[in-house]
């Protein structure tokens, strides 16, 4: 079976825990080498933020867990890079 090496998720949270705590929370999961959370949109109760999370090995379940412990919410999944190496995206003449 291939191994996620990158995932990019669209995420729905409560505006605690902060950005902070919540990829301190999943850097420490297992299969997981770096975490980038970007906040996008700020409203009265909750946060869009857009988490970008790169590893060995990244389990999804283990993932969604810690999001939905957080309070947080998986909108959706934008980008997913799975593998033996991060595949990078190229430019086509249709993206111009």
């Amino acid at each position: 079976m291939s191994e996620i090496k990158r995932l990019v998720l669209d995420v729905l949270k409560p505006h605690h825990p902060s950005i902070i705590d919540l990829a301190t929370r999943l850097s420490v999961v297992e299969g997981v080498s770096g975490v980038n959370c970007t906040l996008d949109e700020v409203d009265q109760e909750t946060e869009s933020i857009k988490i970008t999370i790169e590893g060995t090995a990244i389990n999804y379940e283990d993932v969604e867990e810690v999001i939905i412990d957080s309070g947080a919410v998986i909108h959706s999944v934008d980008s997913v890079s799975a593998g033996k190496k991060l595949v990078e995206e190229v430019e086509t003449p249709q993206d111009r």
